[in-house]
């Protein structure tokens, strides 16, 4: 599969999860609105997906795939891999198992060390240590999907494993419905977070079936046996150990990050989370779609020693991520006030709290591009079996965010933690670069370069046309949901044509690449 049609299928599916999970947090915003019960889901969902974090997107992935794919291109073939992945979850469930009932049992103490200023509010604390005691149990069946969904992609099988968030967020918005329906008049916010917690734990179920009848239609016979550590599972704990280090660090930063977040006014994680769904759009689908597209076709290529292959792949993520992501995140920044208005104001959601989510917003695309950089860099370590370099960026990266809210959160506020964020985001993309171009193993030839240049310059020709519409178009993202629709519509639109239209008049579209995926395409 190619890269333009892996990064197709995943980015794909992974705006349709997006935009349910965008739909999610619109009613959200709606039905519960910044306060004490959003507060308190919001942290209680926060815990798992940290850890989730380690595994379906982070450590395990990194030092599964690799060998997995190996296994699956040796003499042996698809039974040696299914040996290999058998192994694994033996000994990964029962670890998974007490992971879990520890932190249960823990789990007051983990959110006082988070969170002790919601004992501040009166029944704050209590509700996030009951709400995170239900949602917790969503990283055993979180991190087995992210087991299945490593051997699906390196069969080249990405939709199953792109489409497996969707069920969560359909859960989610069940949950949202039902339990503003069960709270009618009375007001119980509480009510609608535990319904949410449990939407969590019942969403986790779904996404784990789903990848098990996947990986089942694709020939792959999984078993659960007595734990055993073979000589394969103990080179994965081996490779995986700096991994987790690495992915540890960043899970710190998501630590400080709520660390400081709970000491900041009531509603701030609500603000923090609302603005983040914008970026996580875009981030989600480039960032990730090809961070999880290029690590197999990196493998091959290095495994056989192409370096040219291995280069011409990089480069392509590189170019095609910032074709998307400079405009995305220009885009986001420019129109923040316009997006936030229209998609989250209204019910219990105030014209203050869409002021305040925009501000946020801005500060965190800063360092969108920063964010797809990292997911398209990294995998250039990981392809090399290196889970050690990404562990020292990120430890820059966690010192420079670390500092940041020290200097600004007191003056900032919320602003100030998204701004951090973004900092110490571009310092992680430009350590991993730099590494890698003084270790000879890749860098930015002048072709791209020069392509790049061209990118930001159709960007600047976007902003100059969508800063006075959205000045014009402002009354209509307040108004009915048709003016809101309208006035997106043509922000979106109005962008598109002129970024598109300006970059390929100007040649940061690379148009042969472009002819050659229609003529393939054509000939398949």
């Amino acid at each position: 599969m190619s890269l333009i049609k892996a990064t197709g299928t995943i980015g794909g599916l992974t705006m349709v999860s997006r935009v349910a999970g965008f739909v999610r947090d619109m009613m959200l915003a709606r039905i519960l609105g910044p306060g004490v019960a959003s507060d308190a889901f919001l942290l209680a969902l926060q815990l798992p997906n940290i850890f989730r974090r380690l595994f379906a997107e982070g450590a395990f992935s990194a030092a599964f795939v690799p060998m997995f794919s190996r296994r699956l291109h040796s003499e042996d073939g698809q039974a040696s891999a299914e040996e290999f992945s058998s192994d694994v979850l033996s000994v990964f469930v029962p670890l998974l198992i007490i992971f879990t009932a520890l932190f249960e049992i823990a789990m007051p103490g983990v959110i006082w060390v988070m969170a002790s200023e919601y004992q501040e509010i009166p029944g704050k604390f209590d509700l996030t240590v009951a709400l995170t005691r239900i949602t917790f149990p969503y990283i055993l069946l979180i991190s087995l999907v992210s087991l299945l969904t490593g051997i699906l992609n390196s069969l080249s099988r990405f939709a199953p494993g792109a489409s497996f968030p969707i069920l969560l967020n359909l859960a989610l918005i069940v949950g949202l419905l039902l339990g503003d329906q069960m709270r009618g008049e009375t007001g119980n916010d509480a009510l609608v977070a535990y319904i949410l917690a449990f939407a969590v734990a019942g969403g986790g179920i779904l996404q784990l079936l789903w990848l098990w009848v996947w990986t089942h239609r694709a020939g792959v016979r999984l078993r659960i046996r007595r734990p055993k550590l073979t000589p394969e599972v103990k080179e994965l704990g081996i490779i995986i150990l700096p991994a987790v280090f690495g992915a540890g660090v960043y899970q710190v930063n998501q630590f400080v990050q709520l660390f400081f977040v709970t000491r900041l006014p009531n509603g701030s994680l609500s603000y923090l989370n609302f603005a983040d769904r914008l970026n996580q759009l875009p981030l989600g689908i480039i960032g990730i779609a090809l961070g999880t597209a290029i690590l197999p076709m990196l493998s091959r290529y290095i495994g056989t020693e192409d370096r040219k292959g291995a280069d011409r792949i990089q480069s392509n993520a590189i170019e095609l991520a910032m074709l998307l992501t400079l405009p995305a995140a220009a885009a986001l920044a420019v129109c923040a006030g316009p997006f936030v208005n229209a998609f989250f104001l209204g019910g219990r959601f105030s014209a203050l709290d869409a002021s305040i989510t925009a501000s946020v917003v801005v500060a965190l695309v800063a360092g969108l591009p920063a964010y797809v950089l990292i997911k398209v860099l990294t995998p250039a370590y990981f392809a090399r079996k290196d889970t050690r370099t990404p562990v020292w960026a990120a430890v820059a990266a966690l010192l420079v965010f670390i500092l940041f809210n020290l200097v600004f959160i007191e003056r900032f506020g919320i602003v100030g933690l998204a701004g951090a964020t973004a900092a110490g985001a571009w310092l992680n993309s430009l350590v991993l670069y730099a590494i890698l171009v003084r270790r000879d193993h890749y860098r930015i030839d002048p072709v791209l370069g020069g392509r790049l240049l061209r990118q930001v310059a159709a960007t600047a020709a976007m902003v100059a046309a969508l800063w006075p519409l959205r000045q014009w178009l402002w009354p209509w993202f307040s108004g009915s949901i048709p003016e809101r629709t309208l006035a997106i519509g043509a922000l979106i639109g109005t962008g598109a044509l002129v970024y598109f239209g300006v970059a390929l008049m100007i040649g940061a579209i690379d148009k042969e690449k472009i002819a050659m995926f229609k003529r393939r395409k054509a000939t398949a």
